[in-house]
This record gives structure tokens, sequence and C-alpha cells, in this order.
């Protein structure tokens, strides 16, 4: 089942933006431009989190995160204010994390992430077509067969899985995968791209996007 997430964003056009971004990677996302219908929204649905603008009308996010704290939901705040007594506030609140906008859509995707992980909310097991990963046994079947991969090519499936649809470098994978200490080369990547794609049978869902790096396609 997929995570629940609001998004409470009074700019329509960042919050189409966060939808589409979160939508690709399979999340379910909800809307609210003010803090008024945020609270309804949260009273009537369960949400696994919220990303909260400071600055919406009606109800403020601070306020808005007054009410939500009983609740444990985690929450993030999505703010254009920079300054350190703000994210203190937040933090204080009992927000998990605080991103300030402009920003990209790889980096809020990873806070999401970790911030799901730190609640037990994160997933255990990810299915794309016939491929199934069971990320605590850190396993992968293909049509219910198991599928030895070396733990670089399993770590480089998911980083794929979980960012279905999105173009990721050969450098922004290999420091999600091997590391940023890593000072091998990016034809690394190129290699374990290769052997997934032959094990899995995904030469058609991995497509190299020329001069950037690659990208799993639903």
């Amino acid at each position: 089942m997929s995570q629940k997430i609001l998004i409470v964003e009074d700019d329509i056009n960042i919050s189409n933006i966060i939808k589409m971004n979160l939508n690709l990677v399979n999340y379910e996302t909800i809307e609210a431009y003010d803090g008024h219908a945020a609270w309804e929204q949260i009273q009537r649905e369960k949400f696994d989190l919220v990303l909260l603008d400071v600055m919406i009308p009606g109800i403020d996010g601070f306020e808005l995160m007054e009410k939500i704290r009983p609740l444990h939901i985690p929450v993030i705040f999505l703010t254009a204010k920079n300054a350190v007594t703000d994210k203190v506030h937040g933090l204080k609140l009992g927000a998990e994390d605080y991103i300030v906008k402009p920003f990209e859509a790889l980096e809020l995707l990873a806070r999401i992430e970790t911030v799901l992980r730190r609640f037990g909310r994160e997933e255990t097991v990810i299915t794309f077509r016939d491929l199934q990963v069971l990320l605590d046994k850190r396993e992968v079947r293909v049509q219910g067969k198991p599928v030895e991969l070396t733990m670089k090519e399993f770590d480089l499936l998911v980083v794929l899985l979980k960012n279905k649809n999105i173009a990721l470098s050969r450098e922004q994978l290999l420091d999600k995968v091997w590391g940023i200490d890593f000072y091998g080369e990016t034809r690394t990547v190129d290699m374990h791209i290769k052997a997934l794609r032959k094990k899995l049978g995904l030469h058609d869902r991995i497509i190299t996007v020329y001069k950037i790096g690659y990208r799993l396609e639903d």
C-alpha cells in the first residue's frame, strides 16, 4: 500500500510540482492550500506524513503543527524562510525536518524517505511489473523466482525503484550507492546497470538518458 502524504502549500504551482514528483515514485498525495483545509483533511483521513509550508492562510504552519503534534504524524516544514530562529522554532514544535525553498526534487524525496524510515513507515516490499524486492531480507524475485544480486547491484536497484521515472546522473547514483568517499569511475555505474538489465530482464525499462545517466521507466 502506498504511503499517503498531505501537501499543505498555498502556492498552487509549487504544490502541483511536489504532487507530481511524489506521484512519480508512487506516493499517494492530497493537497490543501490553507491551514483550515489542511486540519479538516487531517481529522478526516490518515496520513503517513505532512509536508507543511509555514506561511499559509488561515492557521499558519506553526499553529497547525501544534494541532498535529498530539497525533504523532511526522511533519516536514517547507518554507521560504531561511532564518535560524524559524528553523529552531519549527523543530522545537516537533517537526522532523525543515527544508528551505527552492529545493531539488531528489533532496525532498530523500528527506521524506529518511523520515518515513525513522517512523517505521517505509515500504518493506517494492513491486515493479513482475519484479518483487524484499527490502528487509535483501531478496529479489522475478515471477516469484529468486535472483541473486551483489550487494551493490541490490542497492542500485532499490535507488532506481525509489526514484522511478526520474533521470538520475551517474554521479548521483555513485553518491547514493557507493557513497561520497568513493573514488572510482562513473563506468562502475554502467557495469552494474548492465548486470541489472541482464539478470532482471530490464533492458527496455532501465533507459539510458543521453549525457546524464539512467532512468527506470514504468
